[in-house]
């Protein structure tokens, strides 16, 4: 039987077959991309034609076809619905895959041809985007130690061999730990009926009778906002905290040492000072102090505000005749309790208004109004029963299929993130993308989505109408491959519109009633809109100094020491905890994407309250010669200029900080 992943698709669109697909098709068909993959290179690299950008980097484009092809189906699947079998490929994969990168940017005679493509660049005759993507190529390379002599190559492919094995375990120990805790609930005190309806499905969803707790953040959260149980808050907090840090074949500590320090050699082997410096020379930050100014900037006004409250909190404690200081666990409770009272705001009524159809037509109607997209259900095999499908018009051209997958299941790792089965370029003929959001909401029926859940929709579809309108040629530097500290100003950006008041007006109707959202309801949400914003950001901004120290300066031999250290020195209020330990802090040590990274939401914050600011000042959050700017600069250029260079060319200046601080409500307006 031929092996479908080795066939051309000629269903809809070319989507993968999911239907036909078996996990015992994913191993050979990897062997297969490896070995076209490296009889490619091997044709490259022995051209014996003088190097020009079509015969290197062109081909280089192409290289991987077959290998990019199977992994975009993989890789989706192992984050979206892991198995044993996708587990066990994806462990043996993972020193595979690294070492066959560490081949091609080891590979004398390749890098040779890319280095005199880059010696004679000014010669080539290259449109921008060649010259752009020449020189991403060219760094790549360089970055990879490709430079290095043979005995430095041959130890930076084992470090970065190591590192992804590393990587794949660290993720693997969490969504283990996230699969297997659950705390069956007697005592359902104080939780609204949207708390209890989920938790009745997660029991469900275990073959159980009743209600469970589980670590789903769309779950616990609410738990801990609600249960006036302060001894199950704390039962449930701690599981939840210690995610990775169990003990046993899942615990991730020694993981995160390992981590650290494979990190800082490879950094030294390329003569860096230490990783920081290594990764944030191609950011828009370009260097650790930058990010230390920025996180500091915010910390004091942020753990000032957190102060404040957590002294009105704690007097609530009391009254509620608990002795002893607040605690991470009662923080959620009590500073529920405190909006209700000074907003008269109860989260629980706002759900009703939110549900998950109503908030996927919210955004894509958004879209509509700013890029005149057209979202069309599609009909057709998708990799899972909760996965839905939409063909991307506008005016009649087909620009992307979109995939949703929202609800939370055991298969899928936690958290929410945007990813692509195929990346838009033109290099070879026009191929639109096949974009996907991955989310972890609580099943309901229907699913009602907290304020919060609905952000977290409206983010990640930023990050799809990035991966969706990108029009560039080369696929290196197609959708979201941009700075790391660029990346999330599409999706932060996008948030903006979820407060629109049109946009509220027009989607946020009752589920059963069908009526608009009352007046006095979205008054109680626009003033509550900063609450709690000095623990929210406290919260981050710890993990993100956590990340900058652990990787600016010697590894740590003990992570959760210098954990510790880094957080007593400054000031980490004893309520408040890191929002990601480091045993459970996936964005940095399930693979270095956002390694010294994780300030990156914070940075682009900081741009994202300006571009919105771009359609106020044009008098309408829909102005069209706003978004049409904000679609040429940003969304569609992908990676093919500088990221400052395309905000320059939207906004005209860089912002400062100022901005951010005032739409937190960490200074005055």
């Amino acid at each position: 039987m031929t092996n479908p992943l080795l066939s051309d698709w000629h269903g809809p669109f070319g989507l993968p077959p999911f239907d036909a697909i078996k996990d015992a098709d994913f191993a050979p068909a990897f062997e297969a991309g490896l070995a076209q993959g490296r009889a490619a290179i091997a044709a490259i690299a022995g051209n014996p034609e003088a190097p020009s950008f079509a015969n290197t980097i062109e081909a280089l484009e192409q290289a991987d076809a077959l290998l990019d092809k199977v992994g975009g189906v993989f890789f989706n699947l192992s984050g979206s619905d892991s198995n044993p079998a996708r587990e066990a490929l994806q462990r043996d994969l993972a020193p595979k895959l690294s070492a066959y990168s560490s081949e091609i940017t080891s590979n004398a005679a390749l890098w040779a041809r890319i280095d005199d493509l880059w010696q004679r660049r000014d010669a080539l005759g290259l449109s921008p985007e060649q010259a752009r993507v020449l020189m991403l190529y060219h760094r790549m390379f360089v970055r990879a130690g490709a430079a290095l002599d043979k005995a430095g190559s041959d130890r930076m492919a084992a470090v970065k061999s190591r590192l992804a094995t590393l990587g794949t375990e660290f993720t693997q120990n969490l969504l283990a730990d996230e699969r297997d805790w659950f705390m069956v609930l007697d005592d359902l005190a104080g939780l609204p009926d949207f708390v209890v309806d989920t938790a009745r499905a997660a029991a469900k969803e275990r073959g159980l009778e009743g209600h469970v707790i589980t670590l789903n953040r769309s779950l616990i959260v609410p738990f801990l906002q609600y249960s006036t149980r302060r001894d199950l808050r704390e039962k449930a907090y701690e599981a939840w905290g210690k995610r990775g840090a169990n003990g046993g074949a899942t615990d991730n500590r020694a993981i995160a040492a390992e981590t650290l320090a494979l990190r800082h050699e490879r950094a030294a082997l390329l003569g860096y000072p230490n990783f920081a410096a290594f990764k944030l020379e191609p950011e828009m930050a370009r260097s650790p102090d930058k990010v230390r100014d920025l996180l500091m900037r915010v910390w004091e006004p942020a753990v000032a505000k957190a102060g404040e409250d957590a002294t009105a909190m704690e007097e609530l404690l009391h009254a509620d005749g608990f002795a002893g200081p607040l605690e991470p666990w009662d923080w959620r409770f009590y500073a529920e309790k405190r909006r209700k009272a000074l907003h008269d705001f109860d989260e629980a009524a706002l759900k009703p208004y939110l549900s998950l159809d109503a908030m996927i037509e919210a955004a894509f109607d958004v879209a509509h109004r700013l890029f005149g997209l057209t979202f069309t259900p599609l009909d057709v095999p998708l990799y899972h029963p909760d996965a839905r499908a939409w063909d991307v018009t506008r005016d009649g051209r087909h620009m992307a299929v979109f995939i949703g997958d929202y609800f939370a299941r055991p298969s899928k790792r936690s958290g929410a993130w945007m990813s692509t089965f195929r990346d838009q370029s033109a290099m070879a003929g026009e191929v639109r993308p096949i974009v996907v959001n991955v989310c972890n909401f609580a099943k309901g029926d229907p699913a009602l989505l907290s304020w919060d859940d609905a952000r977290t929709l409206f983010h990640e579809f930023g990050h799809a109408l990035h991966g969706m309108l990108t029009d560039v040629t080369y696929k290196f530097i197609s959708g979201t491959s941009v700075a790391r500290d660029f990346v999330e100003l599409p999706s932060q950006l996008y948030e903006h519109w979820l407060e629109v008041p049109e946009v509220i007006e027009t989607h946020a109707k009752h589920w059963q009633t069908g009526e608009p959202m009352p007046l006095d309801l979205r008054e109680k949400l626009k003033g509550a809109a900063t609450w709690d914003q000095g623990f929210a950001t406290v919260e981050f901004l710890a993990s993100a100094i956590v990340d900058l120290e652990f990787h600016d300066g010697p590894p740590p031999a003990d992570p959760m020491q210098k954990q510790a250290e880094i957080l007593e020195s400054i000031g980490l209020p004893h309520a408040i905890r890191m929002r990601h330990a480091t045993p459970h802090f996936a964005h940095v040590f399930a693979g270095d994407g956002y390694s010294s990274g994780y300030y990156s939401y914070m940075w682009s914050e900081v741009m994202d309250a300006d571009a919105f600011a771009a359609f106020e000042e044009a008098g309408s959050a829909f102005d069209p010669e706003t978004a049409k700017k904000l679609e040429s600069f940003i969304l569609r250029a992908g990676g093919s200029e500088e990221a400052e260079e395309l905000y320059h060319k939207f906004r005209g200046a860089m912002p400062g900080v100022e901005a951010l601080l005032k739409g937190r409500g960490l200074i005055a307006a």
